[in-house]
């Protein structure tokens, strides 16, 4: 019974052998050839197969399950170019001006200002108003205008010089209007004063202002040279 089992075997290796081996291929009894080109026509569309790059050594390759999460309602925000800084502003400069001018005065401010840049000044036509003085005179000379400064002075009243063609006298004080040149008489008055009296030194009449509209600081230098011309006014921020 063993002998036959061992026979058996022996012969199964053997056809096994024989077959595997292609020695009973003319029999049609052959395994089916693993050549090269027989595995080139079992490939689906070659050509869409891709190489990848080997990881880096030591970097974790996410598994096939994985996928890249994003915080909730997680929004991208792009960081807008900065500015360049902006140049600073050149200062516009400030309005002065001068005056008022009579006729007579302005002539030679206005020959002044010319050695200025042409478009940096400009003179501007104004009405004077009427001007009232507190008067005393006219006197008879000299003597008697410093004998009646005296007698004021030792009643506390400043004086000054009442200006041409009302010479020898002296100004108690200028006002802008009749009224409040006849309340500034009533003061002197109750001090003491007897021979004053109310007179009108100058009627409306045309003037003059000088000014300049965007006056910086190199035009501020170069203004000293008016100043002769100013008759003693001085350049101060236009109304």
């Amino acid at each position: 019974m063993i002998g036959r089992l061992v026979v058996l075997l022996l012969a199964a290796n053997l056809g096994w052998l024989a077959w595997s081996h292609g020695w009973l291929r003319v029999l049609g009894l052959a395994p089916q050839a693993q050549t090269e080109p027989e595995r080139l026509q079992r490939q689906l569309r070659p050509d869409l197969v891709t190489l990848a790059p080997a990881p880096a050594t030591g970097a974790r390759r996410p598994a096939a399950t994985e996928a890249p999460t994003a915080a909730p309602d997680a929004v991208a925000v792009r960081e807008a170019p900065a500015e360049a800084p902006s140049a600073p502003a050149s200062a516009p400069g400030r309005c002065l001006q001068a005056g008022p001018f009579d006729e007579r005065q302005i002539e030679p401010v206005r020959r002044a200002a010319a050695a200025l840049p042409p478009d940096s000044w400009r003179i501007d036509p104004v009405q004077l108003p009427g001007r009232w003085m507190i008067y005393i005179g006219k006197l008879a000379d000299g003597g008697a205008v410093a004998a009646k400064r005296a007698e004021l002075r030792a009643l506390g009243v400043d004086t000054d010089r009442p200006g041409p063609g009302m010479e020898p006298g002296l100004s108690l004080g200028r006002f802008s209007s009749e009224e409040a040149a006849d309340r500034g008489l009533d003061g002197l008055t109750r001090k003491g004063v007897r021979t004053a009296r109310v007179v009108q030194e100058r009627r409306d009449t045309p003037g003059y202002m000088l000014r300049l509209p965007h006056a910086d600081a190199e035009l501020s230098r170069r203004t000293r040279t008016l100043r002769g011309a100013l008759a003693g006014r001085e350049l101060r921020d236009c109304d």
